[in-house]
């Protein structure tokens, strides 16, 4: 019973990382392509780890750590490269109508002033 368990647990993580994937291939623009990626591989290798622990209990407590840095690096990285790709002014999708760090970084440069 419990190998069915990390297995069934294992397939949801995979079918997770498969909808990265394809969000990759269907998004419109960098930013919602950073996005999709990232939360779709992050729960899907959450789950993947999961079911790995369900199915080896004796690696508990390595999986636990390979969760820790996912979770951890996942949205850290997708964040820096988020911001690296509004710097460099990578444009957005046209259905795009709120740009809330750019507004941001002008108020700020009115404070300034």
């Amino acid at each position: 019973m419990q190998e069915l368990v990390g297995s069934i647990v294992i397939l949801v993580g995979a079918f997770f990382l498969f909808s990265a994937g394809l969000g990759l291939l269907r998004m419109p623009d960098v930013f919602t392509r950073i996005q999709a990626g990232t939360k779709a591989s992050t729960l899907g290798n959450i789950l993947v780890v999961a079911g790995l622990g369900i199915y080896h209990p004796d690696w508990s407590l390595k999986l636990l750590i390979v969760a820790v840095f996912v979770l951890i690096t996942n949205p850290l990285s997708s964040h820096a490269l988020s911001r690296a790709a509004h710097a460099v002014r990578t444009p957005m999708a046209e259905t795009t109508v709120v740009d809330a760090l750019r507004d941001a970084d002008e108020a700020a440069k009115e404070g300034e002033a």
